[in-house]
């Protein structure tokens, strides 16, 4: 499974690529297949096939393979607006409404979503869900001092949480932002994301939660097909 997923990525990866053009500025996204978009984007311009292309990346991790690629940075402050952003996802439903946040990148890529002029998302198709959370926990960033009391709230609104915790560190995840995440789970599923995004970052000590909601224009979605990997597009209706 793990070798089909990768193809699906990488293909879905390239195809993200083909969108760019000359004198772009491009938010550039976080995880696996964003990192495989990033590469391929880095490819064409040292062949000089793309030029001109500044990029506003989401994370530090995507700072850091970004400038180890030579793709010149400009802070998201420095920017008055983003061609292009394309980021993946964690799922997607058939509303093109996301979850987003399982690298805790999800603060940065939705400023950097809502900037874009156009915002693909790349993912393989298991990303690819009928309702959101039956699957994937809706990670919740909060400020380090509100944590329980967040909690207290998100459990009177039907969630179950944990904070989350660091896998090779003491201690749980820290963003980049310096925050802590609670990922949330609701019995059955989210219902209303529109709705639930709104209502979670009304509570006091949230700073972001990972619901994308009416921000996709487009999803492409990588699908091994008889052996062989191809790409569908599915758009806003």
């Amino acid at each position: 499974m793990a070798d089909i997923q990768t193809q699906m990525k990488h293909a879905v990866a390239k195809e993200a690529v083909k969108q760019i053009k000359d004198g772009m500025v491009i938010g550039l996204g976080s995880g696996s297949t964003a990192a495989l978009m990033i590469k391929g984007l880095a490819a064409k311009l040292f062949s000089g096939e793309l030029k001109e292309i500044v990029g506003v990346t989401t994370s530090f991790q995507g700072e850091v393979l970004a400038s180890e690629l030579k793709i010149p940075l400009q802070n998201l402050s420095a920017v008055d607006r983003i061609d292009l952003a394309i980021d993946g996802a964690d799922e997607v439903d058939p509303n093109l409404h996301l979850i987003k946040g399982g690298g805790a990148c999800h603060v940065q890529e939705k400023l950097v979503a809502t900037l874009s002029d156009r915002f693909i998302v790349v993912v393989d198709s298991t990303k690819i869900v009928e309702r959101l959370n039956l699957g994937f926990l809706l990670p919740v960033e909060v400020l380090p001092s509100a944590w329980r009391q967040v909690q207290k709230t998100l459990t009177n609104l039907g969630g179950s949480s944990e904070l989350r915790m660091a896998e090779k560190k003491a201690g749980p995840v820290v963003t980049d932002q310096g925050n802590l995440v609670l990922d949330v789970r609701f019995q059955n599923g989210i219902e209303d994301p529109r709705n639930l995004e709104r209502e979670i970052n009304n509570i006091p000590g949230v700073l972001e939660n990972g619901l994308f909601v009416n921000i996709t224009d487009e999803v492409l979605v990588g699908e091994i097909n008889d052996g062989v990997s191809s790409v569908r597009s599915l758009k806003k209706h």
